[in-house]
């Protein structure tokens, strides 16, 4: 399987908040070698023009909110930069609202707000691209409201202990997209889910490509892949592992669950791998399907106990 390993991140991560101590810049505009004492000051330098933001070895008690323009967040070294346990506007980490917005080599960890969607990441406007990020030990990894015209792209990241469905609140995911033009994640990872959706997405077009869904260890989770209004698009080259602590193991994947606004019949689900945890025997689907569009389903790995797919 080709999957972004994160042992790296992980040990880099160990050693970052000694690193942060005695940093008192630690966030460089590169573009005219500023360096600022917050992550906030730093987005507001660049303000609505085009910028990158290289951040040290730290683990970070910072939020930031990206106003407008071109932001670029980059670690020094991917793995070694945290943004731990603080939400702006009661909302994420990182709130951005600008034209384009790129994360890579952070950290986001510990994120816990009153409505239950505490995030690494919500994006408001404009496109969004991730890589070689890991989000945490939190309500939600990326939450999203809607612009259909952007996209989001996410590549080499993680996404581990997410999620979750209680206190009378709507559920919180490893990954929420709205309903933007199209959502794109490859090589990535989503383990441990604490409730709701590994990745649930309004978008008409996916592509979900070489991806872990590892729920070996995750409790009372829902389904891999929620396409909540269909798509069209591509979910190939995947491993899933469904674990015995769930909500809803009825299906993997979902088609329109929430009701179909857009055709599904240009989707094509392919060349994935479905299994369950060692020792488990259930009855599961791989793609429940709650429209009559003619999903393109197969050749897939499916173990036993397994069917292709149902109508609902």
């Amino acid at each position: 399987m080709r999957l972004f390993s994160t042992v790296l991140l992980l040990s880099a991560a160990v050693a970052a908040t000694a690193l942060a101590q005695g940093v008192a810049s630690p966030f460089t505009v590169a573009e005219s070698g500023r360096s600022y004492a917050t992550l906030s000051d730093a987005i507001k330098a660049i303000g609505n023009g085009r910028g990158t933001i290289l951040v040290a070895p730290g683990s970070y008690a910072q939020c930031a909110v990206q106003q407008g323009g071109d932001l670029t967040i980059r670690a020094q070294k991917p793995g070694t930069a945290i943004l731990d346990g603080v939400a702006c506007e009661e909302k994420a980490a990182l709130v951005l609202r600008g034209r384009t917005s790129a994360i890579d080599g952070l950290i986001f960890q510990n994120l816990r707000v009153p409505d239950g969607n505490g995030a690494g990441i919500r994006l408001e406007s404009g496109n969004l691209t991730v890589a070689n990020s890991l989000f945490r030990n939190s309500e939600e990894g990326i939450l999203t409201g809607d612009a259909p015209g952007n996209s989001v792209q996410i590549d080499k990241s993680t996404f581990r202990h997410l999620g979750r469905c209680d206190r009378d609140l709507a559920c919180a995911h490893g990954i929420y997209v709205g309903r933007y033009a199209s959502l794109t994640v490859t090589h990535s990872r989503f383990d441990q889910g604490d409730g709701g959706h590994y990745l649930k997405t309004r978008t008409p077009h996916v592509t979900i490509t070489d991806n872990s869904f590892d729920d070996s260890a995750g409790r009372l989770t829902n389904y891999m892949i929620d396409l909540s209004n269909g798509a069209s698009g591509t979910i190939s080259g995947n491993e899933m592992v469904q674990g015995k602590d769930k909500d809803n193991y009825s299906a993997f994947i979902t088609v329109a669950p929430e009701g179909r606004e857009q055709d599904s019949a240009n989707l094509s689900i392919a060349n994935n791998s479905a299994s369950f945890v060692p020792g488990l025997q259930r009855s599961s689907s791989f793609v429940a399907n709650f429209t009559d569009d003619a999903v393109k389903i197969g050749p897939n790995r499916l173990a036993s106990g397994i069917k292709v797919t149902d109508r609902r």
